[in-house]
């Protein structure tokens, strides 16, 4: 089976459509899927349910789809980098189901690991447990918190081989596997395709069995959210 394509376009044909719900990988501009998220605005698509760590900035990574206002609700864990959010969810235009960044991970990890729901004190006795339910442990309040199954996943890595089998780089491993563990259809873009075989087993992050298809960026932008320079004395 033929996992790679020749572009990110036709890596979404088929596969992205109004009103889904998609996970996309990345913290912050790290780890982004640069080339995907360009390729979901091109395609139109509208009123997205977005799960990701946070909304990119105004003109990068998710700041591009609300841009284009192809989101209708984000389900994040930190939006203060980028005004347009803010401006949207403020006037009403935009829906937010704010969610503490830990258990937002293990709402991924939950999908892909076929578990529907679970218990966590985080959030307890704030408007994150509003609505749920509480159960009590020891002694201890919990707040349920169900499983996300987005319908497609958009992931980030640095090299797959043909298979699908990925290896991320440093930090850029961030939110992408559990994203991509927990979408029904998982598309990645990825720097350096190699062969089956050339990865070490040991150095494989994500087996190919979540990946379904693949598609090549070899020149990422890789924008950095906030540069700042310490001045040296005697420069």
């Amino acid at each position: 089976m033929n996992k790679i394509y020749p572009s990110a376009s036709k890596a979404l044909e088929g596969v992205i459509q109004s009103n889904q719900l998609i996970a996309v990988g990345g913290f912050g501009l790290c780890g982004i899927p640069e080339a995907l998220i360009e390729a979901v605005r091109d395609s139109g698509v509208q009123n997205l349910t977005a799960i990701s760590n946070n909304a990119g900035v105004d003109d990068f990574g998710l700041g591009k789809l609300l841009q284009t206002r192809q989101i209708k609700k984000m389900i994040s864990s930190y939006v203060g980098e980028n005004k347009e959010f803010e401006r949207q969810y403020l006037a009403g235009e935009l829906a937010l189901e704010f969610t503490p960044q830990g258990t937002l991970a293990e709402k991924l990890r939950a999908g892909g690991a076929g578990i529907p729901a679970f218990f966590t004190k985080t959030g307890v006795g704030t408007m994150v447990a509003e609505g749920k339910e509480l159960r009590e442990f020891d002694g201890e309040t919990y707040v349920m918190e169900r499983a996300l199954l987005p319908d497609v996943a958009l992931v980030k890595a640095h090299v797959a081989d043909k298979s699908g089998n990925l290896r991320f780089r440093l930090t850029a491993r961030n939110f992408n596997p559990v994203a991509a563990m927990a979408g029904k259809i998982c598309v990645v873009e990825v720097e350096e395709i190699v062969e089956v075989g050339e990865l070490v087993p040991d150095d494989v992050h994500l087996p190919g069995i979540y990946v379904h298809r693949i598609v090549l960026n070899t020149s990422p932008e890789k924008r950095i959210e906030k540069r700042t320079i310490t001045e040296k004395g005697g420069i």
